[in-house]
């Protein structure tokens, strides 16, 4: 009898072990993808500055944009964690969108080849933010849910494995992304 307990527990212990490891590839997984997230964002914070500078020659009087999106790139570098950083990356978002719509009011700034070239890198640096955003999320979505199964659940909590947060895009852009845009001609 002694020898089927000592089994038992020999098959606990190995499922805890397996269960562990399982959750620690799953939230380097999820560290990793916030990486990848962090290496776009920083690419986005650096491409601000250029592309205010550009504004600032052809649209100076419109200091107040200038300003919004120099804070918000501000307090978007000293955001941490995902929960904090959408946030302030959202907040940045629309900052950025109206400093994007200024070029509608200054033709000469619509035609200069350093703000288009600068309109395509920051274009690129969304979508490339996009696709890591996804892939965060999936990852959180994969962690979180093994941390919930039965019977990791058992051993999730004792071994210190939280839920994560997702990366939200915010309400603002969830619903820009719903409405599809209109065209006239």
């Amino acid at each position: 009898m002694d020898w089927i307990m000592w089994a038992i527990l020999g098959l606990v212990a190995l499922f805890a072990i397996w269960t562990y490891n399982s959750l620690v590839t799953l939230r380097a997984r999820v560290n990793q993808a916030f990486a990848d997230i962090d290496v776009q964002l920083k690419q986005r914070h650096d491409l601000i500055p250029n592309l205010i500078e550009t504004v600032k020659g052809y649209a100076a009087h419109e200091r107040g944009t200038l300003q919004a999106v120099v804070e918000t790139r501000n307090a978007a570098l000293k955001a941490q964690g995902p929960s904090d950083q959408s946030t302030a990356e959202n907040a940045l978002s629309g900052a950025l969108g109206r400093l994007m719509a200024l070029s509608e009011a200054y033709p000469d700034l619509k035609a200069s080849e350093n703000f288009q070239q600068l309109q395509t890198d920051l274009a690129d640096i969304e979508d490339k933010l996009a696709a890591a955003r996804r892939f965060f999320n999936n990852g959180v979505a994969e962690y979180n849910a093994a941390i919930q199964h039965f019977p990791a659940v058992i051993f999730a909590g004792l071994m210190g494995f939280r839920p994560q947060d997702f990366f939200d895009i915010g309400e603002a852009q969830r619903q820009a992304l719903d409405t599809p845009p209109k065209v006239a001609f």
